[in-house]
């Protein structure tokens, strides 16, 4: 069940080739399996070169439960045509001692079809063992243990409040910053998805974290945002999230109108429908009750966005941050606050640089 149960010798070269490819040691890393499967998830150095697409290994596993001699037949036939391309397209760009990495489902007869043919060609070439089983065996185990090397300062503060916009510039000034939001293409909350951006899948979105955080220094800090367990549709690994609530926090705080025009930007598309936006918000109906709900509908019907925006951040996001807060991060009333008089950039960028340089070496 993934690289811990390769056998010893298996194991060492699964580690060597899994780092060797990670750290961009390979000139191509090739995916043999089908699109489908790459889409959920894959090594982030891989390019899909699938031996038979979606549709021809639906057919061949298909036939493989009548005819499994019939069923060789039709992939190898379309393997050898998909190679083909992809040799004339891609792998001819390469020059011959090229170093090279293939891996499939376990590491079975998808890559050895890659192998070979790379091989044949003279390509320095490796495959790797257990395949992308066991890499995803690996991630998982790096998400139990890679969090825990780092120390975090994690900003706190209700919505609208910045906190995304200040880890970016926090970046931009040089600190190591996890942005969970990015990586999840999400905004956190109830309305927090981003129009016309799907989610990754939890598998993918586990490989981007494991990814991020290998490059980061473990001498130096990792500022991230004290999210919940759940950004939209994607889990945050436990390890991080025990992490992070020990961390060092920062509590932000802004003008209330700033935060509406904070709104106002991100959630544009809201306040061009903001109908859509309460077919969303009834959902709260039964932790707001019936006469809030009603409060925010008549906003909604007389189209007073900005109002509506502040009335659902007073009684809603405002307390159910102060509980959520203070039950995972019990000694926030200890955090160092960051009050912020503006949410453009130039007095973002002036937060993010003077927290920058006096906790570089916190």
């Amino acid at each position: 069940m993934g690289s811990s149960s390769l056998p010893a010798d298996k194991q060492a070269q699964f580690s060597s080739m899994l780092h060797s490819a990670l750290d961009g040691q390979y000139a191509l890393v090739i995916d043999a399996r089908s699109e489908r499967e790459y889409a959920e998830d894959h090594l982030p150095c891989a390019v899909s070169l699938p031996v038979v697409d979606n549709e021809e290994y639906a057919e061949v596993g298909t036939t493989h439960r009548t005819d499994k001699h019939r069923a060789y037949l039709i992939g190898v036939s379309y393997a050898l045509k998909n190679m083909s391309h992809a040799i004339d397209e891609l792998v001819a760009r390469h020059p011959k001692d090229a170093r090279m990495l293939v891996y499939c489902f376990r590491g079975g007869k998808r890559s050895k079809l890659w192998y070979d043919a790379l091989a044949t060609i003279g390509f320095r070439v490796d495959r790797l063992p257990g395949g992308w089983k066991a890499y995803r065996a690996w991630v998982r185990e790096q998400l139990t243990e890679l969090p825990r090397r780092y120390r975090y300062h994690v900003l706190c503060g209700p919505t609208g409040c910045g906190k995304t916009r200040l880890l970016a510039a926090l970046a931009s000034a040089g600190a190591q910053a996890l942005d969970l939001e990015d990586l999840a293409r999400h905004r956190g909350s109830l309305i927090g998805d981003i129009p016309g951006v799907a989610q990754p899948t939890q598998k993918w979105f586990d490989s981007l974290l494991v990814e991020k955080l290998r490059s980061f220094d473990a001498s130096r800090p990792i500022w991230v945002e004290s999210e919940s367990k759940k950004i939209g549709a994607i889990e945050v690994p436990t390890a991080l999230l025990e992490t992070m609530r020990g961390g060092r926090l920062y509590s932000l705080s802004a003008p209330m109108a700033e935060r509406v025009a904070l709104w106002r930007e991100d959630y544009s598309h809201f306040e061009r429908d903001l109908d859509a936006m309460m077919d969303r918000l009834r959902h709260l109906r039964p932790l707001i009750g019936g006469e809030e709900c009603a409060r925010w509908e008549g906003l909604v019907a007389e189209r007073r966005a900005a109002e509506l925006f502040e009335r659902i951040m007073e009684a809603h996001y405002d307390p159910a941050y102060a509980r959520s807060i203070r039950r995972h991060y019990p000694n926030i009333d200890e955090a160092f606050k960051v009050e912020l008089s503006r949410l453009d950039r130039e007095t973002l960028s002036d937060a993010a640089r003077r927290l920058h340089n006096e906790t570089a070496a916190s």
